[in-house]
């Protein structure tokens, strides 16, 4: 999951990039390790095996359904759950909504697009979990996805919705300025974090890495949510 744009863009690119990354380490050795948890039970635990294995015919049966479900939850319902329940003493607000209105049809559209793209790689490399095959779809996923649509598509919807979802005035600011202030600090804070995590995903079967996906991206908001909001604001 990129970065929020809007916490890395006013410092020079590279120095915004490292210094989310560096506030990212704790939550992301956290997923990270969790993830790697998983990956081995799978392999290696009979019992998280079966309860995995049923995981993956619950995302057969519901398809493209089931990623746009689990990344709703992950990505949007989560965040917004988590910080009404612990930092606003459990009171909605309409901004709760506001950003629900959001973040919703956001992670939908995101969810089916991620398992697409799954999907694609799955084709173009094969579904066996060999180095060859995980290290392709790692690079072609962080390298090549990420930079030209995952990163550049998030920061210019984030920027749309902080704008209140006036178009013209984030036309006027979008090309290479715009990607390389906004884009490049969030893929620098992205990497560290997804490149491990999207390797243990890739060295899973292919029907479950849209379930285990939704679990990294609940597991990272969860603890990008907390920290960010228990950070203390910059001088």
């Amino acid at each position: 999951m990129p970065a929020d744009p809007s916490s890395v863009r006013r410092e020079k690119p590279w120095s915004a990039g490292l210094r989310a990354a560096r506030a990212n380490v704790v939550p992301g050795l956290i997923v990270q390790a969790l993830m790697l948890a998983i990956l081995l039970a799978w392999y290696f635990h009979p019992p998280t095996t079966v309860w995995l294995g049923a995981l993956a015919d619950l995302k057969q049966r519901w398809s493209y359904g089931y990623s746009a479900l689990a990344a709703i939850v992950g990505g949007a319902l989560v965040p917004e759950l988590l910080r009404v329940a612990v930092f606003q003493r459990g009171r909605a607000s309409r901004r709760n909504l506001a950003n629900l209105g959001f973040s919703v049809p956001f992670w939908c559209f995101m969810g089916v697009v991620v398992d697409a793209f799954y999907r694609l790689q799955a084709g173009w490399f094969g579904a066996e979990p060999t180095f060859p095959v995980v290290l392709r779809k790692v690079l072609v996923d962080q390298f090549v996805y990420n930079p030209l649509f995952a990163a550049p598509f998030t920061a210019v919807m984030y920027d749309l919705k902080q704008n209140g979802y006036r178009l013209r005035p984030l036309l006027e600011r979008l090309g290479p300025m715009y990607y390389r202030e906004v884009v490049v600090p969030t893929l620098v804070a992205t990497w560290g974090v997804w490149i491990p995590v999207v390797s243990i995903l890739y060295s899973l079967p292919t029907a479950l890495q849209v379930p285990l996906f939704g679990l990294a991206l609940s597991l990272w908001v969860i603890l990008y949510t907390w920290m960010s909001e228990k950070r203390p604001a910059d001088p």
